[in-house]
């Protein structure tokens, strides 16, 4: 049987009940982000697998926009961004040369 979170305890000053209902939307909005950028990243290597060239190369733009966006909101850090843009570039570009 799975064993549930132990409940939180409410804060008992108002300022820390509003942070806490702050905190909930922003997870919410942060998770979602980095999902995104996951997505976008697992897309463009799904199609470097694939041999796809032009494929590769849309969804490699795609990605970069949403790779700057999370690294600015500061939800991943922005070397984390800058590697993980570089090797996915280093990669198409070599599936371009192999295909010329």
């Amino acid at each position: 049987m799975a064993t549930a979170k132990p409940k939180k305890k409410n804060p008992r000053l108002a300022s820390g009940r509003k942070r806490a209902r702050q905190d909930v939307k922003l997870n919410a909005a942060n998770t979602s982000l980095r999902s995104k950028y996951r997505t976008a990243v697992k897309n463009v290597e799904k199609a470097v697998l694939a041999g796809d060239k032009t494929k590769a190369t849309e969804l490699f733009a795609k990605m970069q926009q949403v790779v700057d966006i999370v690294a600015d909101k500061g939800i991943f850090h922005k070397n984390k961004a800058a590697r993980d843009k570089s090797r996915l570039s280093a990669k198409v570009k070599t599936l371009a040369t192999a295909a010329a």
